[in-house]
């Protein structure tokens, strides 16, 4: 074995820190260098600083400096896209960017893979695991180059040893990185990326010898593949991967046995390894698969997932990282509680204990002292309750939930003892608090029937919807949002301050209101829209108006790439005090003759989308949302709109990992929607929209929505969804993207018109409508007006041959 002996694993760690910076600084810098107002050196001396900061500020916090406490988890845009770099694994229209030396890729061309050119579209995106944060999809095939090819993992640790801190590299890990790929075009019939496996694992390996080579004493590769069953591959081949991953870069790279090594040094060539398993629980084999490998330590998901049963045989040489804080929500934690679950362990017979978080901190704020406390009298907005600050820890408080679990770990619980009495006070604060719980609301939803939940026939729907609508074959649309532009923006900004008064705030976002109706009827779209000026976010809007919720000013939290949203916090019973859009739709339709959607975000993707109350169940909170809307449709449907759209982008996020527990989410999601749409009178169109995950799971949920009309995500996967619906029967309205939104390429008339003729292919063209991916409210007017053209004239052309 190995004459290098293992180094101890810290006591208390983190899988991971948001890495945008406390106020989106690397947000602006990575914006900056896009629009070509910055160079590459200085981005990287940007990232370098918040890389140094973050180190800093950790420590702190009261992570360890010298011990590989401290995770170096950065990247500028994306983890996933950061291991397609690592291994210079970039499909065949962009290898014209790799070096032609060593096939590394420059900052120039790793954003061109994340954001498409010309022609040339960027990788798939999709949801990671069950966050509400996305990555790039990887596209593997049998001649996808991949080696050793980009040494900045070697070269940051160099940069936070030079500060004064010892970090411990972050990386996604072999399997899970193929697992989640999916095979490019050209790969051959059959081909699995996992097919790649030994290839990727040799680059990996000469990763470890660089890191072991500059001193690194722990490396963590995440493999959250072990805590889902959902994926396209079965679980005996993921786990026979698993094996052979952690023996190539476990034990052969530590006994010195690797068959490409002709040397005959024993010292370890790697690192010490770290194994995370986060979103899930992991299941007694997979954790019996890790154990039984020579990995040295390993990370498990106490927050979703169970105590294990014990012993574990194996676990006796390694070190059991117990992840009881919640990297996924808000909430402070009852630290009496988790160091009793901590304890829980000692029967699998680790031969060490330590504490740390869930999953990464990437999917919480930064902190909690960010934020303005105050009564709701003295200001409106994002001031907090005062409440609030005693039962909410974002990422630097949960640093400090870890560091004091970890001393009561190693000193005993009366080390600890005022904090484990202070969380306990502030979690029993929570529970009493008024509005946490409200009477008229618990009893509306106990007064439910099966007949709210239920619309009439589809048929008739139809019929009647046809006759007061008048629309031709193919209708067009758009999903929402137009662009928001700077002045839209300041106007927001300075109301929200009391800088603007209401009237001048109004009347600032009629106009816009008017030049997007304007625009619309130009470019001869069917079914208009107001183009949300009014609204920061889609969800966060509708919190900022609903009871139970509160929003945050610097809560900042990376939804993808530069992408950054602030999730509203439901702390309390919700329900509606007022009519929330009903203003805005009603004044748009006074401008035009042609039917407009009622805009509005779906009772799932509000809960996916913020910190949720974690003391009920999902799907009692998701009614009391339901029901909210509800009232909403309701009074648009007064004031005449006939068309009412409810977003459930998250449908597919929330589905549990594992197959087992997926019936009971999508029974309680999909009926949330229907309680919140079935009101509405037959000839009132309802439709809804689905984007940034892979449907095919929950095609059955989304026949189950029994909307109208349903719009998809499906551009960058080329219309995969629409032969599936096809397949599924689904017989209503179907409006599968023609234009990916999320990159600033506007794709041409050509490309539009291949996209739709796709989808009439394969669905009755008497079903399809013809829209964009998502809302345009992040593109610029100078894209989306000729993308806009585009998609109007493709729909034209295909009408013209129906």
């Amino acid at each position: 074995m190995s004459t290098t002996p293992t180094p101890a694993f810290p006591g208390g760690t983190i899988l991971g820190y948001p890495r945008i910076g406390r106020r989106r600084e690397l947000k602006k810098a990575v914006e900056s260098f896009w629009a070509g107002r910055t160079d590459a050196v200085d981005l990287e001396v940007t990232a370098g600083t918040l890389r140094r900061e973050t180190a800093r500020r950790l420590v702190d916090l009261g992570l360890n400096p010298d011990d590989g406490s401290v995770p170096g988890a950065f990247s500028y845009y994306d983890q996933v896209l950061d291991v397609v770099a690592l291994l210079g694994a970039v499909p065949e229209r962009f290898r014209d960017l790799l070096d032609e030396e060593d096939g590394s890729l420059e900052l120039d061309g790793y954003f061109t893979v994340a954001r498409g050119r010309g022609e040339d579209a960027p990788l798939e995106m999709t949801k990671w695991f069950d966050t509400n944060y996305h990555y790039l999809v990887p596209e593997i095939s049998e001649t996808t180059p991949v080696s050793f090819a980009d040494h900045r993992v070697v070269r940051e640790y160099a940069e936070a040893k030079e500060a004064g801190v010892t970090t411990r590299p972050v990386l996604v890990g072999p399997v899970t990185f193929l697992a989640l790929s999916k095979a490019a075009d050209e790969a051959g019939d059959g081909f699995h990326p996992l097919d790649r496996l030994d290839d990727v694992v040799a680059a990996y390996a000469d990763l470890l010898r660089a890191l072991a080579a500059v001193g690194v004493p722990w490396v963590q590769l995440d493999e959250p593949a072990l805590v889902t069953d959902s994926l396209d591959v079965p679980a005996e081949r993921l786990h026979d991967a698993v094996r052979s991953a952690y023996r190539a870069l476990a034990t052969d790279l530590a006994t010195g046995t690797d068959d490409t090594d002709d040397t005959d040094d024993t010292d370890d060539e790697r690192p010490a390894i770290l194994v995370t398993a986060p979103f899930g629980g992991l299941h007694d084999d997979a954790l019996a698969l890790l154990a039984a490998s020579d990995v040295d330590a390993i990370a498990i998901d106490l927050v979703k997932g169970a105590v294990p049963a014990g012993p574990v045989p194996g676990l006796e040489g390694k070190t059991l990282v117990a992840g009881v804080i919640d990297g996924h929500n808000v909430w402070r934690a009852d630290l009496a509680a988790r160091l009793d679950v901590v304890g829980s362990l000692r029967p699998l017979g680790a031969g060490a204990l330590a504490v740390g978080t869930s999953t990464s901190l990437l999917h919480v704020p930064h902190d909690v002292e960010d934020e303005v406390f105050a009564e709701p009298s003295a200001g409106a907005g994002t001031t907090l309750d005062p409440r609030l600050r005693d039962w909410l820890a974002f990422a630097d408080q949960k640093v400090g939930e870890v560091a004091t679990l970890a001393r009561g770990l190693a000193e005993g619980r009366d080390a600890v003892a005022d904090a484990l009495a202070a969380s306990s006070a502030a979690v029993a604060s929570r529970a009493t608090a008024a509005g946490v719980v409200v009477p008229a609301v618990r009893d509306r939803a106990a007064a439910l029937t099966a007949a709210d939940f239920a619309r009439g026939p589809y048929a008739e729907r139809a019929s009647a919807q046809a006759a007061r609508l008048n629309l031709p074959a193919l209708p067009t649309t758009t999903i929402g949002s137009f662009p928001q532009t700077p002045e839209i923006r300041k106007a927001r900004a300075a109301w929200t301050k009391g800088e603007l008064p209401d009237a001048d705030y109004s009347a600032a976002m009629r106009a816009e209101i008017g030049r997007v109706v304007t625009l619309q009827e130009e470019l001869g779209l069917d079914v208009l829209v107001h183009g949300e000026p009014e609204r920061n976010d889609m969800v966060q809007y509708f919190a900022e108006h609903l009871d139970g919720f509160a929003v945050t000013a610097n809560g900042w939290v990376q939804s993808y790439g530069s992408r950054c949203v602030r999730p509203p916090i439901l702390w309390g019973d919700v329900q509606r005090p007022a009519p929330i859009t009903v203003e805005w739709s009603a004044y748009t339709a006074s401008l035009t003759e042609k039917p407009v959607k009622g805009m509005l975000t779906g009772p799932v993707t509000i809960l996916a989308w913020s910190f949720v109350r974690d003391d009920q169940p999902l799907g009692d909170t998701a009614n009391q949302v339901g029901l909210a809307l509800r009232d909403e449709i309701a009074d648009l449907e007064a004031a005449g709109i006939g068309i009412v759209q409810v977003d459930e982008p998250a449908l597919r996020e929330l589905l549990p990992l594992r197959r087992a527990d997926q019936p009971a989410y999508l029974d309680w999601s999909v009926g949330s929607f229907r309680l919140a749409t079935s009101g509405v009178e037959p000839a009132t169109q309802v439709h809804t929209h689905l984007c940034y995950s892979e449907f095919g799971e929950v095609i059955g949920a989304i026949d189950g929505l029994d909307a109208d009309v349903t719009s998809v995500e499906a551009a960058r996967s080329r219309m995969e969804i629409v032969p599936e619906l096809a397949d599924a029967g689904y017989s209503r309205g179907i409006g599968p993207g023609v234009y990916d939104i999320h990159s600033p390429r506007v794709p041409s008339a050509d490309e539009v018109t291949e996209l739709l003729q796709l989808a009439v292919k394969s669905i009755d063209p008497a079903l399809v409508w013809v829209n964009p991916d998502c809302g345009l409210k992040t593109r610029r007017y100078a894209e989306v007006e000729p993308a806009l053209a585009h998609l109007v004239a493709a729909a034209r052309e295909a009408r013209a041959t129906l």
